[in-house]
């Protein structure tokens, strides 16, 4: 029998190594994780990540759960939000950027009402019907079988919770997506070459966002795992889009 294989970019890999090839990616970049993240987006990744939260429509006392959050900048936007009386967990499956993103909240004094789990999404350790809100920003591209994935996210969230993905998409102008191509796989490389020593792992970013399924195609697949009430809203001509769905 012929074994598995899934995409690690644009390479075809054994199903079994893409987590540990992931992880790779991240241990390299961990350390210059946000320093990359404001170099490639000139900051307009912050404006992304805090319209997230504000059409999250957090609230007060509730509980969140931060998927692959790494160097935890959702955790604190929502932690801020839910405050003395609400709980955010902060997961990732790499302990490197778990570790930056708990020295991170601690020095901005986000520590009574933050948790840490080191996790694997298609596979969270926590009890279901548990969060009110369930977020994973710029993650999901990276997850073997996302299916599963947001199957496990769904079952973790309360009736009527609601789950938000922030990822790169696909932009609606041809124009804007040749520009983003040529950005993507001509200036992002050698920024990681600079600022990381790490060409590759930038390379390897660029090809996963072009893998990821486009808006409509990720709309449905969170419908047929039985996410209702979804829509997405596109960010930068699409560049970005965040989705939403809800637990019935």
């Amino acid at each position: 029998m012929s074994e598995k294989t899934t995409h690690f970019g644009y390479q075809t890999v054994p199903l079994r190594s893409k987590a540990s090839r992931v992880a790779d990616v991240f241990d390299s970049v961990a350390t210059r994780y946000d320093l990359m993240n404001d170099l490639m987006s000139v900051g307009i990744h912050r404006i992304w990540k805090h319209i997230a939260v504000e059409m999250s429509a957090v609230k007060p006392g509730q509980c969140v759960l931060d998927v692959a959050g790494g160097t935890g900048d959702m955790t604190a936007k929502f932690a801020r939000r839910v405050g003395p009386k609400g709980m955010v967990f902060l997961t990732d499956i790499n302990s490197s950027m778990l570790h930056i993103g708990r020295d991170r909240l601690t020095n901005l004094g986000l520590v009574e009402n933050v948790r840490y789990v080191q996790a694997d999404v298609e596979k969270l350790p926590l009890p279901p019907n548990t969060f009110d809100i369930v977020c994973i920003a710029f993650g999901l591209r990276n997850v073997t079988n996302k299916e599963t994935a947001l199957s496990s996210m769904l079952r973790v969230l309360k009736p009527g919770g609601r789950l938000l993905i922030l990822e790169f998409a696909k932009p609606k102008s041809s124009l804007l997506n040749k520009i983003y191509d040529t950005y993507s796989f001509n200036v992002l490389p050698k920024l990681g070459k600079i600022i990381a020593d790490d060409s590759g792992s930038y390379q390897y970013l660029a090809e996963s966002i072009r893998m990821h399924p486009d808006q409509e195609s990720l709309k449905a697949m969170m419908q047929k795992t039985g996410f209702e009430l979804t829509d997405y809203h596109n960010m930068s001509g699409g560049i970005v889009a965040l989705h939403r769905g809800v637990k019935s």
